[in-house]
């Protein structure tokens, strides 16, 4: 599983809007199906008075690039004057003809259920079909955090793992950013001095390389930008957009601890 994220947002007064613009991909070796989707807008509410609350609205599509099928979902979006129930998701599972296999629905928060279709009179591009579907069985439950999640930031037990250290990482690893470590630590005061000095370590590296290209250009000689070192911009064969893709040799480098292609980025 890899992702390419990046995001937009708008302030709305009221309410923030974060738009995931990166795509996720998934994929099964052993199977060969590969799997694409982009997550949906996130609403983040009452972010001047009140309590903060989240929602997500959208249109999603899950799209198996191996046998083409394609998962529709539609998130619905919070309004008083609805009478849909908060937090709602509806979605079909089509073949590459359009044909409908599976009809899902649930809430994001919570489960989703899904109910395969026996009979349909109709085709997703055309006309809207008339179902005739078994009885629904459970897809994905929500596994609700411990009592103590608040003390945890309300990570998941994922997400917490994933930034638990590790011996012999790279230096630049995001897991080793001092601010961050003072922060989890709860040492606020010098994480917040640390994080100043880190941004202003970064605007300095930015400005180098702003007078490096200038002179490059007044000399007329090639200026070469920053590359990264594990990754490359290339077309990503499934959705034609440009990604970073792993170009290989991080192993190698950790298992010899060489990291001389790593840049000092941490004070």
């Amino acid at each position: 599983m890899y992702q390419e994220f990046t995001m937009s947002s708008k302030f709305r007064g009221k309410y923030l809007n974060i738009i995931p613009l990166g795509i996720t991909h998934l994929e099964f070796p052993k199977s060969g199906h590969h799997y694409t989707w982009r997550k949906v807008m996130t609403t983040v509410h009452n972010i001047i008075v009140g309590k903060l609350w989240i929602d997500q609205s959208g249109e999603m599509d899950i799209v198996n690039h191996t046998t083409k099928d394609n998962c529709h979902l539609k998130y619905y979006a919070y309004s008083y004057f609805s009478r849909e129930p908060p937090r709602k998701v509806t979605g079909v599972v089509t073949d590459v003809e359009g044909k409908v296999h599976w009809v899902l629905s649930g809430h994001w928060d919570d489960r989703i259920e899904g109910a395969k279709v026996f009979e349909s009179a109709g085709m997703m591009k055309g006309d809207k079909p008339v179902l005739e579907t078994g009885p629904s069985v459970l897809l994905w439950k929500r596994v609700y955090p411990p009592p103590e999640a608040a003390r945890y930031f309300h990570f998941t037990v994922l997400a917490a793992q994933m930034n638990e250290m590790e011996e012999s990482v790279a230096p630049t690893d995001s897991r080793l950013r001092p601010d961050q470590r003072l922060m989890e630590d709860g040492r606020w005061d010098e994480a917040n001095e640390m994080k100043l000095m880190l941004e202003e370590k970064q605007r300095l590296k930015r400005r180098e390389k702003e007078l490096e290209a200038e002179k490059a250009a007044a000399e007329g000689r090639p200026f070469v930008p920053h590359e990264p070192v594990w990754f490359r911009k290339e077309r990503d064969p499934y959705t034609g957009n440009l990604i970073h893709m792993y170009k290989g040799n991080y192993w190698e480098c950790k298992e010899a601890q060489q990291w001389n292609a790593c840049p000092d980025i941490y004070v």
